[in-house]
């Protein structure tokens, strides 16, 4: 009665593919749940972002006369807007600004105290609306119109201004795919009446 048995060559080269396969599997393994985590991360910024500009637009269309009695807009720039709202829906009016600094927009937000009302001195409450930003210098944050529908040029009348539109570029890393996502919104300044 023979016995056949695997020979030493015959079991390192079963080994030896048997490792080669277990580590191009473990690998593939661990680059697609690396992949699919920056998507999920990616996509949570990008919702985080909608979230953002839709509760910045709210604010915006429901700008009122200050406490003050100041213009519901009181200034106006390509990343940076400053006007009045009650934000919180307590009754009195706080004065929001919200700007973009390092790729990071902000919204603050002040209260008016004393009597008369003011907003100068008091602290402003900041918040993160949107990380990850990366309008260029030549795709401006917000873009103000007249009442007639023109663009708004720089400098820019608060006056005149009767709607506005938010485009935000979002790109967690500007390195990898996928590219940049675009938001856009826009709001009418229903508190704001104007001439044309």
């Amino acid at each position: 009665m023979s016995t056949r048995a695997f020979t030493l060559p015959e079991v390192l080269v079963v080994i030896s593919i048997l490792s080669t396969v277990g580590l191009a599997l473990s690998y593939s393994i661990v680059s697609t749940y690396r992949g699919n985590a920056y998507v999920f991360e990616a996509a949570s910024s990008v919702d985080n972002a909608r979230r953002g500009l839709t509760v910045t637009l709210q604010n915006l269309r429901e700008a009122s006369y200050g406490e003050t009695g100041a213009y519901p807009v009181a200034s106006a720039g390509t990343s940076t807007i400053t006007f009045y709202a009650d934000v919180d829906q307590d009754g009195p009016v706080e004065r929001v600004r919200v700007y973009l600094t390092n790729q990071v927009l902000y919204r603050g937000v002040t209260n008016a105290t004393g009597n008369p009302p003011t907003y100068t001195g008091q602290p402003e409450t900041v918040q993160t609306v949107v990380a990850y930003v990366r309008n260029s210098t030549s795709t401006p944050l917000l873009y103000y119109y007249n009442a007639a529908g023109a663009l708004l040029t720089a400098p820019i009348d608060v006056s005149e201004i009767a709607f506005v539109t938010m485009d935000i570029r979002v790109d967690l890393n500007p390195t990898r795919a996928p590219n940049v996502y675009a938001l856009t919104g826009s709001a009418t300044l229903r508190n704001v009446r104007t001439d044309d």
